[in-house]
């Protein structure tokens, strides 16, 4: 719902418009990376073929031309579902209802999910299902990215198993016990030796470069709606990663993408295109 305020507690509010869509850290960045003009597949649990939300989400995934071949919808599991506010300045309020009875299923065939693909971006909201992927991936020696966004352990398995990190500001403080960014970044690094970096809303991106921190602004937009930017960030920073290899690059393609989508209403569905992100760039350039 966009409205023009947050209402008080026993209050009313009228919103101006509103929208149903998918959500979740994976799947917001699935649809941002097909938008980008990828071919992707998304691997997840899902609620049972009852459940109403699931059934929503595979559909919607689908329509943006995702293979779900991987999904695996658990028999007397329910999805997340969220109430979403979003106000003038694209702040977000939100409220949800955790699913049930997803955590600890495991992928049915973790090597045939990774057989054909370039790249692999992970969350660690279901690590059970998460880590048999990444260590088939590893097994292929192809990138892994982590949206490593809840705190864990220095030593968390999906945390070592990825080749880029890309946190919080939250994790971050949880799994290292530090308020500073900057100190937070170098706790890690101390178990954790691939890329690492840390998404700061409209701050930026700060990340480790042979020991020390560096950083990069976010573009300046109007902000419409925040919601799922960061998962956009993560979603074009994979995408441009396997082009180029190159981790400046695609950081500064993601806050591209990312700031095109903090301008649009409606979540994932502002998601820009290929065409729009390199038009951006160019004009920002310029």
């Amino acid at each position: 719902m966009r409205v023009d305020a947050f209402p008080e507690a026993g209050t009313k509010a009228q919103a101006s418009d509103y929208v149903t869509t998918t959500g979740g850290q994976s799947g917001n960045a699935a649809v941002a990376i097909a938008r980008l003009g990828a071919v992707v597949s998304y691997a997840g649990p899902l609620g049972s073929e009852q459940d109403d939300v699931a059934t929503y989400v595979v559909n919607a995934l689908k329509r943006e031309g995702i293979d779900c071949t991987h999904v695996v919808r658990v028999p007397d599991g329910k999805s997340s579902v969220s109430l979403i506010m979003i106000d003038a300045t694209g702040e977000k309020m939100i409220v949800t209802r955790r699913g049930k009875s997803l955590s600890g299923v495991a992928p049915r065939d973790a090597e045939a999910a990774v057989a054909a693909v370039d790249a692999v971006l992970l969350d660690n909201r279901y690590p059970d299902f998460a880590l048999p992927i990444a260590l088939a991936a590893q097994a292929r020696g192809i990138p892994r990215v982590l949206d490593f966004d809840y705190g864990a352990p220095a030593d968390d398995p999906l945390l070592l198993a990825s080749t880029h990190v890309i946190a919080s500001t939250e994790a971050v403080r949880q799994s290292s016990g530090a308020k500073d960014i900057s100190a937070g970044l170098k706790t890690l690094a101390k178990h954790y030796k691939g890329f690492l970096a840390v998404t700061n809303g409209p701050e930026g991106v700060y990340w480790l470069e042979d020991g020390d921190v560096r950083h990069m602004d976010a573009f300046k937009v109007k902000a419409i709606d925040t919601l799922g930017a960061g998962d956009t960030f993560h979603g074009a920073f994979t995408f441009r990663l396997v082009e180029t290899g190159d981790v400046v690059e695609a950081m500064r393609f993601a806050a591209a993408a990312a700031a095109i989508k903090c301008t649009r209403f409606g979540g994932l569905m502002g998601a820009a295109t290929r065409k729009e992100v390199d038009a951006f760039l160019k004009e920002r350039a310029a």
